[in-house]
């Protein structure tokens, strides 16, 4: 059975453990524990012909910058450091040269630096943890490359340098994998897997809850993760959800239609049934927000209760299936440029200016 409706809309911006996934074939779905059903995929309009899965498409779907086969990463090291010496590059990030440069928002030229994401510039700022030229920033405030920035009384690098295009890797996360890098636990960290740079640090684009596993994206650039998780770009997020208990087709037209939550309402795109029986069943959803729990929770508000999540899609980029549990898998420099290409005409300027 296949339930579809137009979207609900729910503006949100924290992109926690739910979005969509696809591409997943027979041989992975049974090491997967996915049914075969779950598993067919179709041509994908975007990267000349990736597969993406079966469903309907987003209401404003950013193409698919083209993937090439790269070969997967392994290994797992630790986290690189985010220190450095300030400001030593010779263009401005718009090609002019420093004497040239134009006044930049503090928060934008430390996410561009790949310091953190805007939002959390914002937040580190209204904290009081940054300082220019010795004096503690305000939020709104304006740099130039002469400035000395300080993140804790530590001088950082902020490069205005636009030349480089940014990283980015899609890793398959498996379960019991926690994305942050402190934990008073002391759990597996996804940051462990990931490749090692030399300045800025990787920046995860939305979460995945330690239970859940599936397609994580990350990039060197806060100002491109920003891109990647705000409201207007409209990124669709699907999963491969496997469901305790029956969901009957009343119980899915609620969850199209739209339930509350304890933050606010909150509904699925569609939802497709894929196999499975018995207590058991397989469903693949889409939405287009991230909240945390989101998924789980719009379940269990209807007497169901997930025992299996994994997130087979993230807007144009779907879990490979040759990518195994714990892998990363790097863009190469034409797909980053064809992805910031998408999302520069799919989403409109004004909504990503300053404090969006």
């Amino acid at each position: 059975m296949k339930t579809r409706r137009t979207p609900f809309r729910q503006s949100r911006t924290a992109d926690s453990e739910n979005g969509p996934e696809k591409a997943v074939d027979r041989g992975r779905s049974r090491r997967d524990g996915i049914p075969a059903g779950a598993a067919k995929t179709t041509k994908a309009s975007v990267g000349g012909g990736k597969e993406t899965p079966r469903g309907r498409a987003p209401r404003r779907e950013v193409p698919d910058a083209k993937v090439a086969p790269t070969k997967a990463a392994s290994g797992r090291r630790p986290a690189p450091r985010t220190g450095g010496r300030a400001n030593r590059g010779s263009v401005a990030h718009d090609g002019r040269p420093l004497a040239e440069a134009r006044p930049e928002r503090l928060q934008k030229v430390l996410a561009q630096a790949g310091i953190g994401s805007r939002r959390e510039m914002e937040e580190w700022i209204v904290a009081g943890r940054i300082s220019v030229n010795g004096v503690t920033a305000t939020l709104g405030q304006s740099v130039v490359p002469s400035d000395r920035i300080k993140i804790g009384g530590r001088l950082v690098n902020v490069r205005f340098t636009s030349a480089r295009v940014p990283r980015v890797v899609l890793y398959h996360k498996p379960e019991g994998e926690i994305v942050s890098r402190d934990d008073p636990d002391g759990r597996p960290s996804v940051f462990a897997a990931l490749p090692r740079i030399r300045s800025g640090r990787w920046i995860a684009v939305g979460r995945l809850d330690f239970n859940t596993s599936g397609l994580l994206l990350f990039t060197t650039s806060g100002e491109l993760a920003n891109r990647l998780m705000h409201p207007s770009s409209e990124l669709v997020r699907e999963y491969a959800v496997r469901v305790l208990g029956e969901l009957t087709p009343e119980a899915q037209q609620q969850l199209l239609n739209g339930v509350e939550l304890d933050d606010g309402p909150a509904s699925f795109a569609s939802i497709d049934e894929a196999g499975g029986e018995g207590a058991n069943r397989w469903y693949r959803v889409t939405l287009f927000e991230g909240r945390n729990r989101e998924v789980r929770r719009l379940f269990e508000a209807v007497g169901c209760t997930v025992s299996r999540l994994i997130r087979i899609r993230y807007g144009p980029f779907t879990l490979p299936p040759q990518l195994k549990r714990g892998r990363v898998r790097e863009l190469e420099e034409s797909e980053v440029k064809a992805l910031q290409s998408a999302l520069e005409k799919s989403i409109k300027p004004a909504a990503l200016r300053d404090g969006a």
